[in-house]
């Protein structure tokens, strides 16, 4: 008697962020429905309250790393799952509240809360992989949906993922944006920032953002040099250098080469 092959089993786990990445994928419509036929969603809060126990075949994690609960939890995840992918800023970098980092997140706490005593977190906010092994990070605030259904669809199916690894500077060529920084003066992150995005800023004559995060092998000192040349003063390489991505090595790094003690 023939036997049904069972499904690989998905799950879809939150730590510290917006949602934003797990949007990304529910925002994927019809690609979603052939995901859903071809896995069973047995952890998704996000989509469904049905859960199913582990193991499972792949983990998607969003979110950065901010509590001792959350250390405890993500390495659970890990243990139970056979291919563990990040999704977003947060999961890869620390995201946008990784500019805690920089700070004393005591003071923060005592700023914002009635009651201080009550907060427990750590002093950093981290990304997933300092504290497990991750198979795959894919970068972007949001994700990009096509991406995502890519990565996805790459181990259910036991095939290496195809991202690019190139930076936002390509993605102008192909539509054809001329490039704001040569033509305009504006600065721009594009150059070392991963691509992803479509290049929707330098669409609209605004400079790349770093959504994406570092590309690889990304040159920051020399960008950062062509923007001192456009007049950018250090106090706004650091700002630029920290935003979404501002705890990645790459970025971290520069931001600090122009960051002056007082």
């Amino acid at each position: 008697m023939a036997t049904t092959q069972q499904k690989p089993k998905l799950a879809v786990w939150k730590f510290a962020s917006c949602d934003g990445c797990q949007l990304s994928l529910l925002d994927c419509e019809d690609e979603l429905l052939a995901v859903a036929g071809a896995v069973d969603i047995a952890f998704f809060p996000e989509a469904t309250r049905a859960t199913m126990p582990g193991p499972y075949d792949v983990s998607l994690v969003e979110g950065s790393i901010t509590t001792e609960e959350d250390i405890e939890r993500i390495q659970m995840i890990r243990q139970s799952s056979t291919f563990l992918v990040t999704i977003g800023a947060c999961a890869t970098a620390g995201g946008i509240q990784a500019l805690r980092n920089f700070k004393d997140v005591k003071e923060f706490v005592d700023i914002v809360y009635a009651r201080p005593e009550y907060i427990s977190t750590l002093e950093k906010s981290t990304a997933i992989g300092d504290h497990v092994f991750v198979d795959f990070e894919l970068r972007g605030c949001p994700v990009n949906k096509y991406q995502l259904v890519e990565v996805l669809s790459a181990y259910i199916n036991g095939r290496k993922p195809i991202t690019p690894s190139y930076s936002v500077c390509m993605e102008c060529k192909r539509r054809g944006t001329v490039c704001v920084m040569v033509a305009h003066g504006t600065p721009c992150l594009g150059p070392i920032t991963h691509a992803g995005c479509g290049a929707i800023c330098p669409a609209y004559n605004r400079g790349c953002y770093g959504c994406f995060g570092p590309m690889e092998t990304p040159n920051t000192s020399s960008l950062a040099t062509w923007w001192q040349q456009l007049g950018v003063q250090d106090v706004d390489i650091v700002r630029a250098f920290r935003s979404f991505n501002a705890y990645s090595e790459a970025f971290r790094k520069e931001a600090r080469a122009h960051e002056h003690q007082e």
